[in-house]
């Protein structure tokens, strides 16, 4: 009897020590990425715009790995990332130049040719 018991009592241990490991947020990346033009897309995994962008975003980091950063940061888990950029609504896309300015902002949904675009200009100056 004791041992069964013992044997509960740690699975539910391992079980809470996953779940707790699971639902830990994740840590902020650096941005704007050093030396590199930078989109910043603030948003929520809940939140249906911002899910539509998601595979946007991927997309977009493949295409432009090692040229430019794409950088998604939710911000229910990251708050002080919200307070930090000024985010009024998500999703919001924050472009930053190489040298780490702010030189545009969207608020809303964006589809992928305006990111790349946008992109492209900044990649061409």
């Amino acid at each position: 009897m004791k041992k069964a018991l013992l044997g509960v009592v740690a699975s539910l241990l391992v079980a809470t020590a996953a779940l707790a490991a699971s639902t830990l947020p994740k840590p902020t990346p650096t941005v704007p990425v050093k030396g590199m033009v930078t989109v910043v897309d603030l948003g929520a995994k809940t939140c249906i715009p911002c899910r539509m962008m998601a595979p946007i975003l991927v997309d977009l980091e493949k295409e432009y790995r090692g040229r430019a950063a794409v950088v998604f940061i939710d911000v229910t888990q990251d708050r002080d990332a919200a307070e930090r950029f000024g985010i009024r609504a998500i999703p919001t896309q924050v472009f930053f130049d190489k040298n780490g300015r702010q030189v545009a902002r969207h608020e809303g949904f964006m589809d992928k040719k305006s990111l790349s675009d946008r992109l492209n200009r900044l990649l061409a100056k």
